[in-house]
């Protein structure tokens, strides 16, 4: 079987559809990844063969509102090239959704953490009003996609049909959904498909105090963390290694005791550090799940706030306190939540069902399926 990855490129939906494509390789299986040039190193770091992109943003989240039809183009071409059996793309990638379509191939969708759109049932009224706008809004930009491709519109009988491939692979746990939750059939459960580049070596920080770790994420219009990041670790307990992610310059006082940067794994400092700080994405919330840490969330839109809920409903988690906040209580927040036991329990055992060495073979099973 041929199979054409073509994730975005970015690493939260690159990394683990790299998971992916070495399960399948080790299956025997001819795997190639559509990489732009600043992915195709990582790609090749994860032993994977690398289909160039030539375009460097069509395969970037950054762009997704508004690159589709180019996102298009640029997989449609690989499809051509390489016939492959099967794509396997990420949440958001429409531009492979249509290019599938338009070859009749089937389609692997790897999701986020959480499920983003509505459920078929077990979500109230709040919760599915989000989710019916986060619908909407993924659909009209999924459309404007199709219609530049020149394909007719669907009419499918539920609205995310388009969305969800032949199968759509969700990287959490059951437990992370709202209570009684009904998937839509497409929809499965599979768990982190956890990979990233081996750092060079330990990296040195001091001793001189515990650590947490600090994981930015867009804000989306809301508010930074940066204020109360440098209140929370000015004269606290813990230091804190702060990864700025895809989020804008940091903003770090010189008196706080941040360590700031851009590194492309996060896993063996998550190891080393007591709680995880994080908007909620789901890179950093699986990395302290599978470390058994406990999170401290402060959500902003789209994913954040949806992981969040789920992480709070599972009891790994902490609410950060809002903005306004005193130095005080935001210290006290970080303090509380390191040394919680009963938080890190439940960490430690989500963890433990999310760490079962089997969500790159049940992916891998999805796309074996789908390509037969």
């Amino acid at each position: 079987m041929k199979v054409l990855l073509c994730p975005l490129n970015d690493p939260g939906y690159l990394y683990p559809a790299l998971a992916v494509g070495r399960e399948l390789r080790r299956r025997a299986h001819a795997v190639h990844v559509l990489a732009a040039p600043q992915a195709a190193p990582v790609v090749a770091a994860a032993g994977l063969a690398v289909s160039a992109a030539g375009d460097g943003t069509a395969l970037s989240v950054a762009h997704w509102t508004v690159r589709g039809p180019e996102q298009h183009a640029v997989v449609a071409r690989a499809v051509r090239l390489l016939r492959p059996d099967v794509l396997v793309t990420s949440v958001l990638c429409h531009g492979a959704l249509v290019a599938a379509e338009a070859a009749g191939l089937p389609v692997v969708v790897l999701g986020l953490t959480a499920h983003l759109w509505p459920y078929r049932g077990g979500a109230g009224p709040v919760d599915a009003h989000g989710r019916a706008w986060r619908l909407a809004e993924t659909l009209k930009h999924y459309g404007e996609v199709r219609e530049a491709a020149g394909l007719a519109p669907r009419h499918d009988r539920f609205p995310d049909t388009a969305l969800l491939g032949t199968a759509f692979l969700l990287r959490g746990h059951p437990l992370l959904e709202a209570a009684d939750a009904e998937l839509p059939p497409a929809v499965r459960h599979v768990g982190p498909c956890w990979w990233e580049p081996e750092p060079p070596a330990v990296e040195p920080l001091p001793d001189s105090r515990p650590l947490a770790y600090v994981h930015l994420g867009r804000t989306f219009g809301g508010t930074s963390l940066w204020p109360r990041l440098n209140a929370a670790f000015t004269s606290g307990t813990h230091r804190a290694v702060v990864e700025l992610g895809r989020s804008g310059a940091p903003d770090a006082d010189r008196d706080a005791d941040l360590v700031v940067g851009r590194r492309p794994w996060m896993g063996s400092l998550v190891e080393r550090a007591d709680l995880v700080l994080t908007n909620a994405t789901s890179a950093p919330v699986l990395a302290a799940l599978l470390h058994g840490k406990p999170l401290l969330v402060a959500p902003n839109g789209s994913e954040q706030q949806v992981l969040a809920a789920g992480c709070l409903r599972a009891g790994v988690a902490r609410m950060l306190p809002e903005p306004g906040a005193s130095a005080a209580d935001l210290r006290a927040a970080v303090e509380e939540t390191a040394r919680d036991a009963e938080l890190r329990a439940c960490a430690e055992e989500l963890g433990g069902l999310l760490a079962d060495g089997k969500s790159e073979a049940r992916a891998a099973d999805a796309v074996e399926s789908a390509a037969r």
